[in-house]
């Protein structure tokens, strides 16, 4: 089964009965995983090349998860192996006081991918839906209108040119306890624990809750959800791979044309 079939989030769903865990992708093992990954990631590096020395299309990988979810391990493993030419990341924090003086999308659409790139979002405009909403700083009503504008965002994305593919990357409640104990048991890791993620966490089943009514409210064929099981690192990696290898093969790539006038040209 192909990944984008595989991880595309069905018309109905909760994220209780989604699985954090495996999902059949390699021969099982967290080594073979491993070796997958890396594999596809050669394929997405040809491909990635030609993205880049066609320019033509452009190509916007959107990362959401809640805390340890792994979204820096996925950008990290992607470019463990992707040429940084043409590849770039933006990772959205809480909005600067410059930032918080524009409309919440103006930030974003800075970010976007211009013609030959891909961008990675680390983290995204969805932080407006999520966060913002479980601590009640939007109420329903404003939530509501900021899912058809990110809507209308996204569509104009795709009708000029961007190729969207949006992950989840679900973990599970007890699999984010463990990743937050270790960040907190080794002192090298500690800079990446914030109380915030404590006090989030308090708030599991309402942070839940709002990504299954964001996703199922802006799932599009042009901006499509796809919902990654993350409580396993390589595997996560190689559904995020996979994910992007099948998006980047349906664009139909190809090199620029020859240019004629140096058929005959001799470097001396």
């Amino acid at each position: 089964m192909k990944a984008r079939e595989q991880f595309r989030v069905p018309d109905k769903f909760t994220l209780d009965d989604a699985d954090a865990a495996r999902q059949p992708l390699g021969d099982g093992s967290k080594a073979g995983d491993k070796e997958c990954t890396d594999d596809v990631l050669e394929r997405i590096n040809d491909l990635q090349t030609m993205l880049y020395a066609q320019r033509k299309h452009k190509v916007l990988l959107v990362l959401q998860g809640m805390d340890t979810s792994g979204k820096d391990g996925a950008v990290r493993s992607l470019y463990s192996k992707i040429s940084p030419v043409g590849l770039r990341t933006a990772a959205f924090k809480a909005p600067t006081e410059l930032e918080a003086g524009y409309d919440y999308l103006w930030r974003v659409h800075r970010h976007v991918p211009a013609k030959g790139e891909m961008v990675v979002f680390n983290r995204s405009h969805y932080e407006e839906v999520l966060i913002t909403r479980v601590l009640k700083q939007i109420d329903g009503k404003e939530c509501r209108r900021r899912y058809a504008q990110i809507r209308d965002f996204e569509r104009m994305l795709a009708e000029t040119g961007t190729t969207i593919v949006k992950v989840m990357l679900h973990i599970s409640k007890s699999e984010q306890r463990e990743r937050l104990q270790a960040r907190i048991d080794n002192p090298k890791k500690q800079w990446k624990f914030d109380q915030s993620d404590i006090d989030q966490r308090k708030q599991w089943r309402a942070f839940q809750r709002a990504y299954e009514e964001a996703i199922l409210a802006t799932d599009a064929d042009h901006a499509p959800w796809y919902i990654v099981p993350a409580d396993s690192k390589p595997h996560r990696d190689l559904a995020i791979a996979r994910l992007l290898l099948e998006t980047l093969e349906s664009l139909k790539l190809r090199w620029p044309a020859p240019d004629a006038s140096l058929a005959t040209l001799k470097i001396r």
